[in-house]
């Protein structure tokens, strides 16, 4: 299998994205991270560096397609990206009382998560194409398995990135493009902090990072953890829509606002 030594990952000032670029580091890595917070994104590209590798960072909002796609498209012209880990996101949910979430909530999700994501891979694929290699990783969330009724634009974001990827993957795999959909449920992450409600079968950060990096080095078509949840989700999606409904409005969380 050839080694893997450029490595691009968005969101990396926190949870996944900085946990997957620390666990990737290492002698002889080239790490190009990206985030928008420039203190945390700098601890993490620190971080990395004490491990031996040699990161580039940027500071950019995933939602601005034009000036990231040619940053992008920079970095890989200097060195060939092995994987493009888009991991960048966000998350918010209903309002008091159930309140709808609100058209400026719901969108931001949306074009953070589902916009972020394709404006991440699209520029890249030509390039990959074109080499006839490389490796693409989407994250979804089990919530896009059966949408969430305290958090349905997060649910429909991650719904909308797992049905890219899975296209994705059908449409380049006979071009030499492999594309990974990684459908995570809970684990240990300021995002996660903010969740007020069940959390089951919640892993810590360094678990979930190690069953990401372990399914990316064997380049399977999905990493879903843990797969119980996953099968949760997937049951009360196969269940008649008022008992799904039912169901789904018992798992009752609320998510306090966040950046």
């Amino acid at each position: 299998m050839k080694r893997i030594s450029a490595i691009l990952i968005t969101g990396a000032s926190s949870g996944l994205g900085a946990g997957l670029a620390k666990n990737y580091a290492a002698p002889g890595v080239y790490l190009v991270l990206t985030a928008r917070d420039a203190v945390r994104l700098e601890a993490t590209a620190m971080a990395c560096r004490a491990l031996g590798a040699t990161v580039v960072t940027g500071l950019f909002d995933v939602r601005e397609a034009e000036p990231f796609g040619t940053w992008l498209i920079e970095r890989d012209l200097e060195r060939p990206l092995d994987l493009v880990i888009a991991a960048a996101g966000v998350s918010a949910g209903t309002g008091e009382g159930d309140r709808p979430e609100g058209i400026e909530l719901a969108a931001m999700q949306v074009q953070a998560n589902l916009l972020g994501t394709i404006h991440t891979v699209e520029p890249l694929l030509p390039r990959m194409i074109a080499r006839k290699a490389g490796h693409v990783a989407v994250i979804a969330s089990t919530a896009a398995l059966r949408g969430l009724p305290y958090s349905p634009a997060y649910s429909a974001s991650k719904a909308g990135i797992r049905a890219y990827g899975e296209g994705l993957r059908a449409l380049l795999g006979p071009q030499g493009v492999m594309v990974t959909v990684v459908v995570p449920g809970f684990f240990d992450t300021p995002m996660t902090d903010r969740w007020k409600g069940p959390t089951p079968f919640m892993l810590s950060l360094d678990k979930m990072v190690a069953a990401v990096r372990k399914g990316l080095d064997a380049r399977r078509a999905r990493i879903i953890v843990p797969r119980l949840l996953a099968l949760g989700s997937q049951a009360a999606d196969l269940m008649p829509a008022a008992i799904g409904d039912r169901i789904m409005r018992g798992f009752r969380f609320r998510i306090e606002p966040g950046r």
